[in-house]
């Protein structure tokens, strides 16, 4: 990374220019200004550390003379402090082995060229379904709005027709040095040891390599999807910097209530209204279902609350499209307003049937 390319400025900049491009360049980058955006923070300590290199002479003066941050250098060194491996033992520009260090770890920078693709971060969104819509399946249009590529510099932060030949090796890729009475010649810091270098960024995306863009998707989702359900889409997410994949689409589903059925596991529950004379005499019922009505029988004798289960009649499950059952509760339902005639067939029934319903609870107590 070349810090006076960080920021800008050539190699003769003064100190007042540096602090210029530093506080421009902060204002547009500030994670203050960017709440979230992970490229624009990154962009931020790059600059900040160039300017702590470069607005200090003499970090900058280490700087210009080994092309490595003074951080850099002291972790290139670490180890061989005290000892020198130079040709003359004598003299301020005798080589050490420190500087063959250096040399290997900015072969290898400008090898390596730019940094590494990044994964992108996994978007989330919430639909919400109806209870039928849920349990049919089918597809849904969301709007997302997410990072992708750039398109018009491929992501790369950089147009092609922006490259120039690098002033500071004259295109050769590397820059020549002495040591004492030996010459090295190592990759120029500017350009990577490429030759060849950017002078402006791409003004789309302003050479941050992804973009905002909003666009309708379709996704198919499975039939029998329960309320708080997760679908993953791989691919569906931003777009990683650096040209890296994109991250995952999550989806959350919220499924409405339905005004009949309650759903438990992939078993569907009804509750269905019966006559007195139905559960005492027993009868053949229509029930709700999923698909249309189903035919029911009621045995005589049955106690209100009483439960029935009908065998796949329920909901597809979301794993395996198995179908659950349908369990209906009968509550037997009393007539509102009797007549004379029925209200004498009541007490007729009644002294037939004089058993004392209450007779369990009678002798129950202490």
């Amino acid at each position: 990374m070349d810090f006076y390319l960080v920021l800008g400025v050539n190699r003769a900049a003064t100190l007042d220019d540096i602090k210029r491009a530093y506080k421009r360049l902060a204002r547009k980058c500030h994670p203050d200004v960017n709440p979230g955006d992970r490229i624009a923070a990154a962009q931020f300590q790059e600059l900040s550390q160039a300017y702590e290199t470069l607005s200090d002479p003499d970090r900058r003066r280490r700087y210009d003379t080994s092309g490595l941050s003074p951080d850099n250098v002291e972790r290139a060194t670490f180890g061989f402090e005290g000892f020198d491996f130079s040709v003359t033992a004598t003299g301020a520009s005798a080589s050490t082995f420190g500087d063959l260090f250096a040399d290997a770890l900015l072969r290898r920078e400008a090898k390596s060229g730019t940094a590494a693709p990044e994964r992108g971060a996994d978007l989330h969104h919430t639909i919400v379904l109806g209870f039928e819509e849920a349990l049919r399946g089918g597809q849904r249009q969301v709007a997302l709005t997410r990072q992708e590529h750039c398109m018009r510099c491929g992501g790369l932060g950089t147009l092609p027709s922006s490259e120039v030949r690098c002033t500071h090796c004259q295109g050769l890729g590397t820059v020549r040095s002495t040591r004492g009475h030996m010459v090295f010649s190592k990759p120029c810091t500017s350009c990577h040891g490429t030759g060849r270098r950017s002078e402006s960024r791409c003004p789309a995306c302003d050479g941050r390599q992804l973009v905002i863009r909003t666009e309708a998707l379709t996704i198919d989702f499975p039939p029998g999807l329960a309320d708080g359900a997760a679908l993953r889409f791989a691919g569906g997410g931003h777009a990683g910097a650096g040209g890296g994949d994109h991250g995952d689409l999550c989806i959350s589903v919220r499924v409405e209530p339905h005004p009949l059925f309650t759903r438990t596991g992939d078993d569907l529950h009804v509750v269905v209204p019966i006559a007195v004379h139905e559960a005492a005499l027993g009868a053949r019922v229509d029930v709700p279902a999923l698909d249309g009505l189903a035919r029911l029988r009621i045995p005589p004798g049955t106690q209100s609350g009483q439960r029935f289960r009908l065998r796949e009649r329920g909901a597809p499950s979301a794993r395996d499209g198995r179908r659950g059952d349908l369990v209906v509760e009968v509550r037997v339902v009393l007539p509102r307003f009797l007549d004379e005639r029925s209200k004498e067939l009541l007490r007729e029934f009644g002294r037939i049937n004089n058993e004392d319903v209450r007779r369990e609870l009678i002798r129950s107590e202490p």
